[in-house]
C-alpha cells in the first residue's frame, strides 16, 4: 500500500494544468468481490474519455488516458486492491492511493482535482502504525480501527540488515579442523567460527536499529505524524527503544514477530494497544476545545468558523464523521453559501472547511459523532 500524507494532500490542493482527473472507486480485498473491480474501473473510463473528448482534442485526450488504461488489464494490480482505489492525474501529475475504508464511486473533470474523499481518509483520528522488527528485516504497517495493510517503504528506508549496512555487516565464516583422525582416517570433524561473535552480532543489530529507526522517522512517522508502535520479540524491544529518537514511538508495543500473525490478527493485537491512545487523544482534544471556547477562542458556528478558517486563525478543526453541510464557502471572504447537495456542482461546506484549515497550515482530525464536543459537526480551536 502506498502512504497518503498530509504532504500529498497540500500537492494537490495546488494550482494544476487543467484537465484535472478524479477518480475514486471501492475495491475489494478478497474473491470473488475483487472479480468487478476491473469492469466498473473500464467503466469508468468509458465516461472519463467522453468527458475529455467533449473538451480536449483527440491526441490530447490520448495522452491523458494512457496511464489510466495501462491499469485497466493489469491482472496483478486488481488481485491486491484494499477497500478503497484513488487515482488523480492532470498534465503534470499521476497520484495513485490505496484506501483502507470504501469510497463512493465518482469520476470529475474539472480545472481542479476533487480531494474531499482523501482528506477524509488522511485525517481520520484512528489511524497507526506498526514496526514489524525482528534481527534481519523490517516492515512497515498502516491501519485503523477496521483495516491494516503493509506499507511500501520509501527508498531510502532500508528493508533488510544487508541493505542497512551493507559492506559494513560482519560476515559469519568458519573452518574446519579434524582432531583424534588416524592412520585409518577417522576421527571426529570439529567446527571452529572465526568470525561472527556474540557482540559483533549484538553491534551490527544495534546499528541496523538505529538505521531503521532514522529512516522510518524522517520518511514515514514525520510525514504522516501517525503513532507508531513496535512489533518484536520481547528481546528486541529495549534495544531499539534504546536506540530511537522517534517522537512517535509508543511506549507499549506488540510482544511478537509480526510473522506469527496475519493481518487481521495483527490488526487486533494493535487495536488493543492504539485504542487508550485514541481514546484520550479524542477527550483532550474536546476538552481543549470547550476550554478554548470559553475564553472566546474557539467556536462551534459555522459561519464563524469560515471565516476564521479562511483569515488562517483556525489551530485545530474537528470535524463530525459521516456528517454533511452542503453548500460552499467563499474563499476570498469565508462566507457559507447554502446550497442543494443533489447538485452536482455542490459540494461539502464542512469538507471545504477542513481543506480551508489545510492550506492555512492548520491541523484538521475527523472524529466520530459520538466523540464530538459540538451539535453542529464542527468545533474550532482558534490560533488567536
Amino acid at each position: 500500500m502506498r502512504q497518503l500524507t498530509t504532504e500529498h494532500l497540500t500537492e494537490l490542493l495546488t494550482d494544476h494544468e487543467p484537465p484535472c482527473i478524479s477518480l475514486y472507486q471501492p475495491t475489494h480485498r478478497n474473491h470473488p468481490e475483487n472479480q468487478q473491480d476491473p469492469i466498473r474501473y473500464r467503466n469508468l473510463l468509458a465516461e472519463m474519455e467522453k468527458s475529455l473528448r467533449q473538451k480536449y482534442p483527440t491526441r490530447e485526450a490520448r495522452t491523458l488516458l494512457e496511464k489510466f488504461q495501462t491499469l485497466a488489464h493489469d491482472e496483478s494490480f486488481w488481485n491486491h486492491r484494499t477497500a478503497g482505489l484513488a487515482i488523480l492525474s492532470s498534465p503534470d501529475t499521476f497520484q495513485l492511493f490505496e484506501l483502507q475504508r470504501t469510497v463512493k464511486t465518482l469520476l470529475v473533470v474539472a480545472d481542479s482535482f476533487h480531494t474531499k474523499p482523501l482528506l477524509r481518509a488522511l485525517q481520520a483520528a484512528d489511524r497507526y502504525q506498526i514496526l514489524g522488527l525482528n534481527r534481519h528485516e523490517a516492515k512497515l504497517y498502516e491501519g485503523n480501527q477496521d483495516a491494516l495493510d503493509e506499507v511500501e517503504l520509501a527508498d531510502a528506508v532500508p528493508a533488510t540488515i544487508e541493505e542497512a549496512l551493507g559492506d559494513e555487516l560482519t560476515e559469519p565464516h568458519a573452518t574446519v579442523a579434524s582432531y583424534g583422525m588416524g592412520a585409518g582416517g577417522g576421527g571426529l570433524a570439529m567446527h571452529h567460527g572465526h568470525g561472527q561473535k556474540k557482540d559483533e552480532v549484538e553491534t551490527d543489530n544495534d546499528r541496523f536499529f538505529r538505521a531503521i529507526d532514522q529512516a522510518i522517522l524522517e520518511h514515514h512517522s514525520r510525514p504522516t505524524g501517525l503513532p507508531l508502535m513496535l512489533a518484536a520479540l520481547p528481546e528486541h524491544h529495549d534495544l531499539f527503544h534504546k536506540v530511537s529518537h522517534n517522537p512517535f514511538l509508543m511506549s507499549d508495543g506488540i510482544m511478537m514477530n509480526t510473522d506469527a500473525l496475519d493481518l487481521d490478527q495483527l490488526r487486533a493485537e494493535a487495536w488493543r494497544v492504539v485504542e487508550p491512545v485514541y481514546l484520550h487523544r479524542l477527550a483532550k482534544l474536546s476538552d481543549d476545545f470547550q476550554a478554548a471556547r470559553s475564553q472566546d477562542h474557539g467556536s462551534d458556528d459555522i459561519a464563524q468558523i469560515a471565516k476564521a478558517a479562511t483569515a488562517g486563525r483556525v489551530g485545530t478543526l474537528l470535524v463530525e464523521d459521516d456528517r454533511q453541510i452542503p453548500g460552499r464557502i467563499d474563499r476570498a471572504t469565508g462566507q457559507v453559501q447554502p446550497a442543494d447537495l443533489s447538485d452536482p456542482e455542490v459540494d461539502d461546506v464542512l469538507d471545504d472547511l477542513a481543506e480551508a484549515v489545510l492550506r492555512m497550515k492548520g491541523e484538521v482530525v475527523v472524529v466520530p459523532t459520538e466523540r464530538m464536543p459540538s451539535k453542529t459537526g464542527a468545533a474550532a480551536t482558534y490560533r488567536f
